[in-house]
């Protein structure tokens, strides 16, 4: 069943989906942020769409581990997510430098700055979800 992964962002929401088998990460569009209540609504949307009802956040946590202002923002936002979608499972993942690892992957790759904007929310995303299931698939096997 796939997964989806958010990215919660201060303008926009990257998100990334699992293949069926949860074997990879693919990029989606990103969300541009209107209002929290709305923003939830249309995720939700999203991922009924898709069949899916497991959804990763990446949880901005400080470089010491802790949690910080801009975690307790994901985490009342998994809380609408958790009323637009209550079917639904909500995991955390640590995100720190996933935006940060995705420029660096992009500006290596000779991604223009315009593209880069463009695509860096859904590449965070997906590094959020691989990580997720790269984790899913060593506790399935331990």
């Amino acid at each position: 069943m796939p997964v989806l992964a958010v990215d919660y962002g201060e303008r926009r929401i990257g998100l990334a989906a699992s293949d069926p088998f949860e074997s990879m990460a693919l990029p989606l569009a990103p969300v541009e942020r209107s209002n929290r209540e709305d923003d939830a609504r249309r995720i939700a949307g999203i991922a009924r769409e898709r069949g899916i009802r497991e959804l990763v956040l990446g949880l901005p946590l400080t470089l010491q581990g802790e949690r910080g202002p801009s975690a307790r923002k994901v985490e009342a936002f998994a809380e609408l997510l958790r009323a637009a979608l209550p079917e639904g499972t909500i995991h955390f993942m640590d995100e720190r430098m996933t935006s940060a690892q995705a420029n660096k992957t992009l500006i290596a790759a000779d991604v223009s700055r315009k593209r880069r904007k463009q695509v860096v929310d859904g590449m965070a995303a997906a590094l959020i979800l691989e990580t997720y299931l790269a984790r899913k698939r060593r506790s399935h096997q331990a």
